[in-house]
């Protein structure tokens, strides 16, 4: 058995401060802790998460109905149904999910994230998106997703924990292994709409031990470099094909703070 030290629970972690600020129960003080610090420096942080997961749903929901039924999660965090492999196999039982993060404590979690449909195939495998080229062929060893047909890559509030210009190289590399016909679905937290805020949380995130990169919406819209942005675009997460119950008239874009978008591979890059 591991320890609690060696899962990382003596310290704040940010998989499990962001299922605090959704609501979950996969969490423990000291992520409470400095989740509810980083509350109080930017009070929308709940209305963040949320909207970040939401558009993950929304743009889960586009691809299935796209005819898009194989997906790679990178940066899974704890379960919270639905999870994604539950918004794809529910609008396409057939769906093929692979589930993919480096942190131990989130493959302790990652078991209830087994269970799909009869149809489909759900797992979850480890691997680091610092190493691109190790993250595919672990995918692939898998066997579950054919790679002569079209993926989903999502990419959901998980490039602020590489800091520089490495997640470009990073997504261009992944993006290169997979067949045209593939699409990007990314999110990102930025700090153009409440800097101040923005600079006090990432020195939060620092002092846990996790160096934080909020980008702007040019840096942003680089990582859809050599992709077809579907309607409409880089958005706000929730002014991205908003649903009546997560209508943008609900919240503020300083409120969201995250961009959202999807794109279409439709060439080699």
């Amino acid at each position: 058995m591991q320890s609690d030290s060696a899962l990382g629970q003596d310290r704040a972690h940010s998989a499990r401060m962001y299922d605090y600020l959704l609501g979950g129960k996969s969490n423990y003080m000291v992520d409470r802790e400095a989740a509810e610090t980083v509350m109080r420096l930017f009070p929308a942080a709940e209305t963040a998460a949320r909207a970040n997961r939401a558009f993950m749903h929304r743009s889960v929901r586009c691809l299935a109905r796209l005819g898009v039924r194989q997906y790679i999660d990178i940066g899974t965090g704890m379960p919270m149904s639905p999870n994604l492999h539950e918004v794809a196999q529910s609008a396409a039982p057939e769906c093929r999910v692979v589930y993919v993060d480096n942190d131990p404590i989130v493959l302790v979690y990652g078991d209830s994230l087994l269970d799909g449909t009869a149809k489909g195939k759900t797992c979850c495998v480890q691997a680091d998106i610092t190493d691109p080229a190790a993250l595919i062929d672990t995918v692939r060893s898998e066997g579950i997703l054919d790679f002569e047909e079209p993926v989903a890559l999502s990419l959901h509030a998980l490039l602020e924990y590489v800091t520089g210009d490495e997640p470009y190289r990073i997504v261009r590399r992944l993006m290169q292994a997979m067949p045209s016909g593939s699409h990007l679905s990314l999110s990102h937290v930025t700090g153009d709409f409440a800097p101040d805020a923005m600079k006090a949380v990432v020195d939060v995130y620092a002092q846990a031990g996790t160096p934080v990169q909020v980008r702007t919406r040019a840096e942003v819209s680089r990582f859809f470099h050599g992709l077809d942005l579907i309607d409409p675009g880089l958005a706000v997460a929730h002014r991205w094909r908003p649903e009546p119950a997560s209508g943008p008239g609900l919240v503020t874009d300083r409120q969201v703070a995250v961009y959202a978008g999807v794109a279409r591979k439709s060439s080699a890059l």
